[in-house]
């Protein structure tokens, strides 16, 4: 006979949730942020600029809220391709959907993009937070506070926060900031989600972000990878996924000599996933030429990019 099951107690009649999306221009640590709040590797991050792709929800449940981080991707200025205007787009609808906007700087720049991406989240006219990241490179560290002054003429923020979302600064205190500005609402997610993207997104993701880590300064815009199959085979989970890139030229730099360099990154990704999963994972992959793919609609659409 099974023990009865302890029913979940009831929330606070004042209990929020909500969601919060962290905007802001390429690289200034979003895509960290979102992991470090929710205390798991929810986003790839790599230092390249324009790593992060997809909307990607991260759960974050406190006594009194739930809150659902949205990590975007970076709002930025050059939408010369198909790949970067899908990417804004993506971004401007976590705008709309979002309750409560975190916009991200990097401690002492503001740049035409920085500005860009102000005014975007100033026109969507929902609550915000400016964090202030990477202060701990912020030298020489007088000039940190004439530049939280600086970003507060620029905007009306419900509150600026500096902090190192790397080391995992000042976190609770934003935590809380946030959920006291959601609505009063139900939670949106059950407890025990922890984000809205499947087990083969997750997957694809972690083998472009080793593949970006590995090759040089343009490649890793032309790539996209796509898993093919997944199945439990003898106890461990077999993986097929396929690297497109978007030129024929790319297909040797990326398998590398005599395919060394794919086999890093197979070995790379794998070691994590496994980590992930907690189970043995077996990691085919396979490098296909898509010709300008990320000028493609159609492509894009098939990758889930549009």
């Amino acid at each position: 006979m099974n023990a009865p099951t302890t029913p979940p107690a009831p929330l606070p009649a004042d209990y929020r949730a909500g969601f919060a999306a962290i905007v802001g221009r390429p690289n200034v640590g979003k895509s960290t942020l979102l992991n470090a709040l929710c205390g798991q590797k929810l986003s790839i991050v790599t230092p390249r600029p324009q790593t992060t792709r997809h909307r990607v929800i991260g759960l974050v449940n406190l006594p009194t809220a739930q809150i659902a981080f949205v990590d975007t991707p970076g709002l930025h200025l050059g939408e010369s391709r198909a790949l970067n205007r899908a990417m804004n787009r993506t971004a401007a609808s976590a705008l709309a959907d979002a309750d409560l906007i975190v916009f991200v700087v990097e401690a002492l720049r503001f740049n035409a993009e920085d500005e860009a991406a102000l005014q975007r989240v100033v026109s969507s006219r929902r609550p915000v937070i400016a964090v202030v990241n990477k202060v701990d490179k912020a030298h020489p560290k007088d000039r940190l506070l004439p530049y939280l002054a600086e970003l507060a003429a620029r905007a009306e923020f419900l509150e600026i926060m500096p902090l190192c979302a790397l080391k995992a600064d000042n976190l609770d205190r934003l935590k809380t900031v946030i959920a006291a500005h959601l609505p009063v609402s139900p939670q949106l997610f059950p407890p025990e989600t922890l984000t809205d993207r499947d087990l083969r997104f997750r997957i694809a993701e972690t083998i472009r972000e080793k593949l970006t880590l590995e090759l040089n300064q343009e490649v890793p815009y032309g790539i996209a990878v796509e898993v093919e199959s997944m199945a439990e085979e003898d106890g461990q989970l077999a993986v097929s996924a396929i690297i497109w890139v978007d030129r024929e030229g790319q297909k040797p730099i990326v398998i590398g000599a005599g395919g060394a360099r794919l086999k890093r990154v197979g070995t790379s990704a794998r070691r994590e996933l496994n980590g992930m999963t907690g189970q043995r994972l077996h990691l085919t992959l396979w490098v296909k030429v898509r010709e300008d793919w990320a000028d493609n609609a159609q492509a894009l659409r098939a990758l889930g990019l549009e």
